[in-house]
């Protein structure tokens, strides 16, 4: 039976950026602070407590006391940033670039669009860390929406920028900005702008993962229970071949889903680590 690992799969760049960061500051001994889970992977994150990484929260940081923190890939809103320079910490930014630019053109956007009743419409997952980060550089005013259902919210007879959280699929995207500009039109509001705003190492994936599982007679998909983005490029793969399972770790795997396979495809989340993946793939070939 032939192992093969989806040459896509592993850490996006802004999750290995953070990570990279959090484990160089581990080694110096010292324990390391950092605003909510670093990574959606449970086997990730006990490895890096277990060097010494403490999640906290916001509503934590006026009582620990704590020197230097840690914000995460997805990013914070202004606030949080304020709140840590008024009691004296150092802030490593662990935020992805990416995030970062969307965030600060986002401000710029809302910023500019006050004097016309300019409303922020932001496709995402609402609660989710980075979206957070987004609504915070529009005053927390912005109208977050996941689909077509959430349009009562939305004013459509004033002017709309459109945005995407990172991480959101990008045809799920098209579809809806399409769907907001033709509901915009019929009443004669032409005044729309949908701003690129996916990742495109995220938003690659999915073409890639449609063949990738189309090779193999079963896919193993690693990710965490909690990963949104791991719950979306599973479903790419599930749509193209059955024999897809969702793990996330080597004890969750059954033997008769290889009984009568010659090749199994392994892959993950955006936020599954290399190392596991490799784990799993030396596991499943020991069988």
């Amino acid at each position: 039976m032939q192992v093969t690992i989806d040459p896509g799969s592993g850490f996006c760049f802004g999750v290995d950026r953070a990570i990279q960061l959090a484990m160089a500051e581990l080694e110096t001994g010292n324990p390391v602070y950092c605003l909510g889970e670093m990574v959606h992977n449970k086997v990730q994150m006990d490895q890096l407590k277990a060097k010494g990484l403490k999640v906290i929260t916001v509503a934590d940081l006026p009582q620990l006391k704590v020197q230097k923190l840690m914000v995460r890939a997805h990013g914070e809103p202004p606030e949080t940033f304020q709140l840590m320079k008024d009691l004296g910490i150092t802030t490593l930014d662990a935020t992805c670039p990416i995030v970062t630019k969307l965030q600060r053109k986002i401000n710029t956007v809302f910023t500019a669009g006050l004097p016309f009743d300019s409303q922020v419409v932001i496709y995402g997952k609402s609660g989710h860390a980075e979206v957070a980060g987004l609504n915070g550089n529009a005053g927390n005013g912005a109208i977050i929406v996941s689909n077509e259902m959430d349009f009562e919210k939305i004013d459509f007879s004033k002017p709309i920028q459109l945005f995407s959280q990172t991480t959101m699929d990008a045809e799920g995207y098209r579809i809806l900005g399409a769907a907001i500009k033709h509901r915009m039109t019929e009443i004669g509001n032409t005044d729309l702008v949908i701003h690129k705003s996916v990742c495109r190492q995220v938003s690659g994936r999915s073409p890639a993962l449609r063949s990738f599982a189309a090779e193999h007679d079963v896919i193993i998909f690693i990710g965490g229970n909690n990963s949104a983005n791991g719950a979306y490029l599973f479903s790419v793969c599930k749509s193209i071949n059955e024999n897809s399972f969702y793990i996330s770790h080597i004890e969750d795997i059954d033997i008769k889903w290889f009984q009568k396979s010659k090749s199994v495809g392994i892959t993950g989340a955006t936020s599954t680590p290399a190392w596991l993946i490799e784990e799993v793939a030396a596991f499943i070939k020991e069988l």
